[in-house]
């Protein structure tokens, strides 16, 4: 039975059809920040899926915000139209379609996964991928051999707000449902919050109230620049699990914050501050992350969404009904079956119509001639 988590999840004024979300996962294949026909088909076959909620990848706020040259950009109109296209379409085969808003600070100018996931170097420079400056709270390298940042002041601090309300603006008009705003993964904003990469000064690092107050400021800022009625979801590594780092205690108060300033669910990743952001330094097992989920949601009284090795659907129907988070994000299960939503019900019901009579006549085929053997 799959009943919770095919049924309705409301926030704000947006309805979502079910609590399977497909979360944000960088594909490096935009040109300039533009979003083109391959990020149309990629999230376009996720809500042909069945998914509920799909939220496309981390976009930037300005270009030296990008992770890598092949990320999605918000830093003009025409980028905007570019993703109006992919929000129509999510909207029109029925899931409510989500947006990423991101800055990569430190972690910015660096390759794309298949070419080695590290800085970039000769190859990549060969290849036209030069790199470019970079930012962050302090100047600390992520690693031995990667970019040292330049510490960020109070007008290049306030500049960023800017941007990203401006994108928020832009991501309003080409209509998109809700926004995820970035605090995870050692980029800029997860920077801020954890002692290893902030060793600030002044008001804005030191101890856990200084290191939030930047990333709360953005978020302050960017829900006053989003619409009253749409949700605004924060995406947050729970825990750095190095030691000296960010803790589940140090993210409990984040949360708490953030409820207060009007964000309307969590996120919850872990991990990113070292090395690449799919560097898990919690043990992968199956939900290997709920744990994070339902701990913000129990004691910071703030809905969740849980993600990290959700594969079955019984499973995701498991950590709804336990109370353990209020959405369940598939990710790379999604990438291996876009089509999960829609088989984890019985029979055809919310197939496209174009598929699901079809469907039908190969499930009386395949009941008339029993299962396949050679």
């Amino acid at each position: 039975m799959t009943d919770l988590l095919f049924s309705q999840a409301r926030f704000r004024d947006v309805t979502l059809r079910n609590r399977v979300v497909v979360p944000p996962m960088c594909q490096y294949s935009a040109e300039d920040g533009m979003a083109g026909d391959y990020h149309l088909v990629h999230y376009g076959r996720f809500a042909l899926g069945g998914a509920g909620l799909v939220i496309l990848e981390a976009t930037a706020v300005v270009p030296e915000g990008r992770i890598t040259h092949g990320d999605l950009g918000l830093w003009s109109d025409a980028h905007g139209e570019a993703l109006a296209r992919i929000a129509r379409f999510l909207k029109g085969q029925g899931a409510a379609a989500g947006l990423q808003l991101a800055h990569a600070g430190r972690k910015a100018s660096m390759q794309r996964p298949w070419f080695g996931n590290g800085p970039l170097g000769p190859d990549d420079l060969a290849r036209g991928d030069a790199p470019w400056s970079v930012v962050a709270p302090s100047a600390v390298a992520v690693d031995e051999g990667w970019l040292v940042p330049a510490e960020l002041d109070e007008a290049a601090m306030a500049a960023l707000v800017e941007a990203f309300t401006v994108a928020a603006s832009r991501a309003d008009r080409a209509g998109f449902d809700v926004i995820e705003l970035h605090c995870a993964h050692g980029y800029l904003l997860h920077s801020f919050l954890s002692p290893l990469a902030n060793r600030r000064t002044d008001a804005y690092g030191g101890d856990r109230a200084g290191r939030m107050r930047y990333p709360l400021r953005v978020a302050r800022a960017l829900r006053a620049a989003w619409p009253q009625e749409k949700p605004l979801f924060a995406r947050v590594s729970a825990v750095d699990g190095i030691e000296g780092g960010l803790t589940l205690d140090d993210t409990l108060a984040f949360a708490g914050e953030l409820k207060e300033v009007g964000i309307d669910l969590i996120d919850c990743s872990s991990g990113g501050i070292s090395g690449s952001a799919t560097a898990a330094r919690v043990r992968r097992d199956y939900g290997y992350q709920v744990d994070f989920a339902a701990r913000i949601r129990r004691e910071a009284e703030i809905p969740t969404m849980a993600v990290g090795l959700i594969v079955d659907p019984r499973q995701a129907e498991a950590v709804l009904a336990e109370g353990r988070a209020d959405l369940v994000a598939i990710g790379r299960e999604a990438l291996a079956d876009p089509n999960w939503a829609l088989r984890a019900r019985e029979g055809y019901e919310g197939w496209p119509a174009q598929a699901g009579w079809w469907l039908e006549r190969r499930a009386r085929d395949i009941d008339r001639l029993g299962p396949w053997a050679p």
